[in-house]
This record gives structure tokens, sequence and C-alpha cells, in this order.
């Protein structure tokens, strides 16, 4: 059995339709001409049932026709009243009186719109209009709710990239929402599995998804984006389901879901941890694996997409009739109102078809050659920069119509406020390699809307030369993976890291100012859902991903952690202090550096994964947010709050140019800025930064020397700031230097307050204070009166 045939049972057909809006509005958009009846049943009735052919090898003859049967056994003929339609928009698009259809399709000979009752029964209605490749029609009478899919007649020579297969029920790319799921049946193969080369003409109608019409009305009511500046943003990476399906205070009919979101416990949570924006994994509708639900796994995390306008139907509380998409909005709705942004997680690099032995779904039936990149010389093979057997091709007029088309949906229909594009390096390869000046960049920059949302890259793919961290061009964010590498080698102990260390929390001006780009260009992360969560990456040496039945060969091997001296739980109360300190030093380190700062969902609480580092398949209690809280997590909790919002509270903390002066050691400021200090007080030299085994300095931000206006034109005045910095196995002495104005210090935030030591209340330039192994101490100095 193929490796990628998903297994999920389907769900039932859902009602035909919903009860509609009150409709006044005119059919003009379907067309002038008159309307024609026409009459269908299970079996196409505009041209007589092909008789079944033998079946044809996986390399046809080329310009072999599609030659499946078109049904058998037709039940009672249904008469429906057909338009010719508009080709444009795509997809089904209801207007309050009927609905318009429209598919694209450059290799189709015929091309049939499929409905289905609520029993399941299907009626097929030939598509007779055709402009510019797109097939369309109008139904007046066809309402949300009602289920559809299509079918392509047209050539099957894999050879030559062409997959028309019309026993297939496919996917309408552009469906705003998908009911059921797929389940484990031949039918979704275009070959046997006992003989590839032979040809499987199974209908696949009862073992796949189907497409959704909806209604687009929605009460938004005031709703506003709320267009925080980036600087200004913190971002906070969540599940959908993992971040509520053990939460207490949600509903339990509404956990793990959209509306269980947007619960008031939730939101409220956010909000008193200062998050100013939610990026949701991935909510376009996905497909699980056969090889994860063989094993009683599944495709938890999501990046397996198969419809990039519709949210995924297993989030939703209640989906019948596309009920998915309204849930949808009021969530996102919800976190408006708090004030915070939504921002979503998509797959534009590949598809859930999967390789050449993949299932036909949708755009493999639909027009192969216009949505794969194919291999050159090879077209029966996929070229894969992803991984996951296929990658779009970016060079095709219909692929970037389809991505454009989705985040602009997503952004006008939805209301979300920005995309952080998985493997975005694969949508930069225009041809093979990584071009900054693809058309894919060029046309989200010259978008009205698009250009204006928030705009994060994966800044890599698997493919050669896929690594182009700093490499994306302005107006782009990037999760900044080599910040997170410098911070993790940093806090466990590599030698010679200070200078890197000191550039990525100056916001990584060596990697993004060159090409015009701020310090938001860098998303500032020691973790996220891929790899150990922070709790592990203190605890844990090497990977523990038993669960995921590979015998622990998946994941990363190079996870720059530190298990503090012992792998896993522990009852050694030494291990476990430095392990709550370390854990403060990294989000500590997240929250003061320049850039814009991003906390993975649960982190403020301490979760633990057990060790594993890859659980994409682990949709249990490994994943889930244990919201059951002890006193450490309820004490890491508001440390977590209180260092938010310090940074939230003080611009000097959050910049939103980079410092003036040399890229090196995060800039030697010309302005009196920023300054680098030794644990004696004394400004470093060359030959300090040089020194492999330094892992101390101090750091003075000043409040008074903020050279960019705020964003009324105002000179910006804040407090200043030393940052003591410890990351040696031993307690060093730090003297607190006297730089100009600032005399007089006290005590913002310690990463490590030691039990029987005497707070701090008020520090002056001159004294020295021990700041211990391992740790970070913040101390602020007021402007003007010297006291904070």
């Amino acid at each position: 059995m193929p490796s990628d045939m998903p297994t999920t049972a389907p769900d039932n057909p859902g009602p035909t339709a919903t009860d509609a809006t009150d409709a006044t509005a005119s059919a003009q958009n379907a067309g002038s001409a008159t309307s024609a009846s026409v009459t269908s049943t299970d079996a196409e009735t505009t041209a007589a049932a092909a008789a079944p052919a033998s079946a044809p090898s996986e390399a046809a003859v080329p310009g072999t026709p599609d030659t499946a049967p078109d049904a058998a056994d037709a039940p009672a003929a249904q008469t429906l009243t057909a338009w010719p339609g508009q080709p444009y928009p795509l997809g089904a698009t209801y207007d309050g009186s009927g609905t318009n259809f429209a598919v694209f399709s450059s290799v189709a000979e015929r091309v049939q719109l499929c409905l289905f009752d609520e029993a399941g029964a299907e009626t097929r209605i030939e598509l007779t209009e055709v402009d510019a490749d797109v097939w369309h029609t109008y139904l007046p009478t066809v309402q949300p709710g009602q289920i559809y899919g299509y079918r392509v007649h047209g050539p099957y020579d894999p050879d030559r990239g062409l997959r028309c297969d019309s026993s297939k029920l496919l996917l309408d790319p552009y469906a705003k929402a998908i009911s059921g799921h797929v389940t484990a049946s031949q039918s979704l193969y275009s070959y046997d599995f006992n003989d590839a080369s032979v040809r499987n003409q199974e209908d696949s109608a009862d073992a796949t998804m189907r497409s959704v019409v909806i209604s687009p009305y929605f009460d938004w009511g005031h709703d506003r984006p709320p267009a925080h500046e980036y600087h200004n943003t913190i971002i906070y990476e969540a599940h959908v389901k993992g971040m509520t399906q053990l939460h207490p205070l949600v509903p339990e009919e509404l956990r793990g879901t959209y509306a269980g979101l947007a619960q008031p416990a939730v939101i409220d949570h956010l909000k008193e941890l200062g998050i100013t924006a939610i990026e949701l994994m991935p909510v376009h509708q996905f497909v699980n694996d056969t090889y994860l639900q063989d094993k009683g796994l599944s495709n938890y995390w999501g990046y397996n997409t198969i419809g990039f306008f519709a949210p995924h139907n297993g989030y939703a509380a209640y989906s019948a009739g596309g009920q998915q998409v309204q849930e949808f909005k009021g969530m996102v709705k919800a976190f408006h109102e708090a004030d915070i942004e939504v921002i979503l997680d998509v797959v534009y690099n590949h598809t859930a078809e999967g390789n050449h032995m993949g299932p036909t779904l949708s755009f493999r039936g639909l027009d192969n050659l216009a949505y794969y990149r194919l291999v050159d010389g090879d077209q029966a093979h996929y070229f894969d920069t992803t991984g996951t057997g296929n990658s779009l091709l970016m060079r095709s007029p219909a692929v970037l119509q389809l991505i454009m088309d989705s985040l602009r949906y997503w952004v006008t229909e939805m209301h979300v406020d920005g995309f952080r594009f998985d493997l975005a390096s694969t949508l930069a390869r225009q041809f093979h390699e990584v071009d900054k000046l693809s058309a894919f960049f060029d046309i989200i920059h010259q978008d009205p809307i698009l250009s204006q949302t928030k705009l994060i890259a994966e800044p890599w793919d698997v493919g050669e030369g896929g690594y182009n961290v700093g490499g994306f061009p302005p107006l782009w964010s990037e999760w900044n993976g080599t910040y997170r590498d410098t911070v993790r080698d940093f806090w466990r102990g590599e030698p010679s890291t200070l200078g890197e260390f000191a550039s990525r929390i100056t916001g990584s001006s060596d990697l993004y100012q060159h090409s015009g780009r701020t310090p938001v260009a860098s998303i500032n992360f020691v973790t996220a859902h891929d790899g150990f969560t922070m709790a592990d990456l203190v605890s844990y040496n090497e990977k523990h991903n038993e669960a995921n039945l590979e015998d622990n060969r998946d994941g990363a091997n190079d996870n720059r952690s530190w298990n503090c001296g012992v792998e896993g739980p522990t009852d050694d109360p030494g291990v476990i202090s430095l392990r709550k300190r370390q854990t403060r030093n990294f989000l500590a380190t997240i929250l003061f550096s320049q850039g814009v700062p991003m906390i993975c969902h649960g982190d403020e609480l301490g979760r633990t994964q057990g060790g594993n580092n890859n659980a994409y398949c682990q949709d249990n209690e490994i994943s889930w947010i244990d919201w059951d809280l002890d006193e450490e997590d309820r004490d890491l909790l508001n440390f977590t709050r209180t260092m938010v919002w310090l940074r939230r509270d003080h611009p000097v903390l959050r910049r939103r140019r980079f410092f003036s002066g040399a890229a090196s050691h995060g800039g030697e400021s010309e302005l009196g800025e920023i300054e680098w200090l030794r644990p004696s007080g004394e400004r470093m030299t060359d030959q300090d930064w040089g020194t492999w085994y330094a892992r101390a300095m101090t750091v003075f931000l000043n409040g008074e020397a903020i050279a960019e206006p705020d964003e009324q034109g105002h000179r910006v005045t804040d407090d200043s700031f030393l940052v003591l910095i410890n990351a040696s196995e031993e307690d060093i002495a730090f003297t607190l230097p006297g730089l100009g104005d600032s005399e007089h210090w006290t005590v913002a935030l310690d990463t490590a307050p030691a039990v029987d030591s005497e707070p701090h209340d008020s520090l002056d330039a001159g004294e020295q204070v021990t700041v211990e192994a391992r740790s970070m101490l913040f101390l602020t100095s007021a402007p003007e009166t010297g006291t904070a």
C-alpha cells in the first residue's frame, strides 16, 4: 500500500443546502445567454456513457484519452437549470440567488460538475462554457451547503505529465469549505496496488473529500485589524487543537476547535501574557498520511494541505454545511476584539497528493502539468524540494494565481493579519535556484492588500541552496534560524560565541541591513513547534522520539541542547534549579533582543514533550498543553509576563532601526545608543570579543539616545538599561559603570534570584553586584531623576 495514502473514514456527505438568506439579487453575473434546462443523473445524460475499457498501463500511449465509464445503474433523473455563468472568480461563488462554478484546466477535454444530495446520490452537469481554460456554469437554484466536486475527462499519459482520470472525484482547488475525509481505498489511485503498470478506474467518490458551497455573509460588526507595528509585535505560535484540548475552562464540546480558541479563558491568558499576535499552525484543509494512520498516529501538525481556501474541518465544533467558515471568522473576530492579530502558517510549497504514486484528489487530475514541478526529461516523476513528494510549479500562472487569490481571500474575507510561509525558499524557486527576484515576490510586493500584511518566511527548504536566512527581500521578516542556534550555543556554554551573540540580540544587522531591512526582519525564537520545547531544551541532550514508531531515527540530531547534567526527569534540586534558570535565560534573551520575539505555545508554562523533538504525528498528551499548573509552572508564567511587559513598556528594548555603526558585535554605536562593557565596567576591545572563553559582558542601552522618533514624530525618551549577562559556570562580580547621567540603578528583573540573598533596592555606579552563574540581571535607571 502506498505510504502517502490517507486513511480516515469519510464524513456523512451532509445536506444539499442550508436555508439561504432572503435573496433579491439578480443573476446578471450568471451570463447573458438564455437559460437551458439540463437533466443529469448519476450517469451523465449529456453524452452516452462510455463502455468499460481494458485498463491501460501507467505509461499510457501518448494521447490516450481518459476512458473511465461515467457511471452504472443510474438513479432517477433530476432536472436542473444551468446558465453559462462567468469564468471569474474561480471556485463556487454564491451571490444571494444562485451559485457560479468556475474551475481551471488547460488539458481537459470535458469537465463535469458533480452535485451530491443528502443521501450521497450524484448528479453530473456537463460544463460547456470554456474561457481562457476556465470551465464554468451558473446554477440559479444551488444554495450554500451544497456538496460538489469535479470529474475531468482528458488524456492520461504520465510519461508526458498528463494524469486526467474521470473516475476520480476531484476537489475544487478554490473550495471555501470541504466536507469529510479520505479513506484508505485503492479507488483514489489511478494504478493497481498489485501492479503499478495496470490502470485502475475505480470510482473514488465514496472515498474522498467533497467541496461545499458556502455563504459569504457574516456579521463582522466593527471588526478592524489591530495593525500592530512590527517593532511592537510579540508573536505566540500555537496549535488550534493543542492549545485547548486539555483546557479545563473551555467547554468540553469546544476543546480543540476554533470556537475553543476564542473562549475568554484562552484569550485572557494571551492578553495577560502581553501577546499581540497569535501565529496558528496550519489551518488550511489538510490530509492525514496512511503510514501514520496504520500506526495509530496522525498528521497532527497539518503540513499536508489539499484546500488552500478552506479552514480545516477537523478543527470545527460544527462543520456541517460548511459552518467551519463561520466558526473561523468568529474566532478571528474575538481575537481582534482583544487587540490580538491572527497570523496563519501557510503551506503553499506542495500539496497532499504526494509523489507519482500518490492519490488523485484534486490538482493532479485537473491539470498536473500546470500545478506541479516535474522532473526535466522525466515528466512521470515530480521534482521535490520539500521532502513531501512534490513541489508546486512556481513559474506557472495557474499556481501563482492560486496562491495570490488564496492569500487575498484570507485577508479580505477571513480578516487574517499576516502569514508565515512554510519552506519559503521553495516559493522562490522559479526555476532551480532560490531567487529573491522571482515572480512570487514581485506579485506580492505590488499587491495593495498583501504588501500591507505581515509576511514571514521560513527561509529554507530541503533543496540545494535552500538555506537562505537573510536572503529575502524587503517587506519580509524571517524566522531567524541563526539567532536560534547562536542563543542556544551561548547559554549552553559553547566557546567563541560572545561576539555573534551580541550581533543576534541587537537585530542581526549583519544578516539584514545590507538589503535595506530593519531589526524587525528578524523573528527571534529559540524554540518552535519543530524541535524541543523550551523545557526539553534544558532537560535533554538527545532526542527521544520512540513514540513516533520510527526507532528514533526521525527528527534532528543537532539540537544544540544541554540537559544540565541529567538526561530527562530528575529529583536533583541543583539540576532542577539550573534548568529553571536556563529557561528564564532563554525567555529573557528573546524578549530583550531587538527584532520581533516569538514564544512557542506552552513554553511559558514549562510544557514538555518528553524529549520528542519531532512531535508532528502526536495528537495526544505529548503535544497538547497541560493547563494543570503547579507552583513552579505559575512562577515561570509570572516571570514570562513580567519580561513581556518590561519589553512592551520600554521602547529602548524594541527599536525600529539598527544601532548606528559597524554591524560587527551588534554595532559599535556612534551615537551612544549602546555600549559593550567587560564585567569590570571597562569598554570591550577587539581582543575581548575574540577571547574564546569570554561568556560574560554588560550591555548598556541608553534610553536618552534613541535616534528614531515615535509614530507621531516625537522624540522618544526612555529609561536606560544595564543588562549584566553571565553565561559562565561561575558567579561573577560586575562593577556598575557610570555612563552619561545614569548613576543610580534599580533591579528590574533577575533570571536567578538566590533564595538567601538580599534584594538590591538601589545600586550606584562604581558598586559591585554579583551575578550568579548562568544568569542575567536587568537594571534600570530613569532619565533626569536617576531613579526608577
